[in-house]
């Protein structure tokens, strides 16, 4: 049997989700969201366990980043942390959470990877499911 040929177009991807990889819960002004409040309401979620670290993302995207290069990615899905971009769900944007997702995507740029942006991968600041949520009067 002879390997198929793929169609130039077809592109390969990495996705993930900011509360699942990114880590530093508490640097660069995050405020905390709601994932954040679940993980630590007792019997939720084996051992404890939190996001607080996870895969140190926010530290290690430099070497995420090259590793998905040497795979030959084409394009990397990610989401963008809301409470790390305004920490209490609204008002001015905070520069440092700005300033994170700035990096990632220039790095990705420099590689010939393209940054895929999911605005809202259920990662919702608590300041605003405080006050209601999605079903609140906003």
């Amino acid at each position: 049997m002879t390997d198929p040929v793929l169609p130039p177009e077809l592109l390969f991807g990495t996705a993930t989700a900011a509360y699942q990889v990114e880590g530093a819960a508490h640097e660069g002004a995050r405020g905390p969201s709601i994932w954040d409040t679940y993980c630590r309401t007792p019997g939720r979620v084996t051992r404890g366990e939190t996001g607080d670290v996870a895969c140190d993302h926010y530290h290690r995207y430099r070497e995420d980043v090259a590793l998905m290069a040497d795979l030959g990615v084409d394009l990397y899905r990610f989401s963008v942390a809301w409470p790390r971009i305004q920490p209490t769900g609204r008002g001015r944007p905070n520069p440092e959470g700005l300033a994170f997702y700035d990096r990632l995507v220039d790095t990705l740029l420099e590689t010939g990877t393209e940054p895929v942006i999911t605005l809202y991968h259920w990662d919702l600041p608590q300041a605003l499911e405080d006050e209601g949520g999605w079903r609140g009067p906003g």
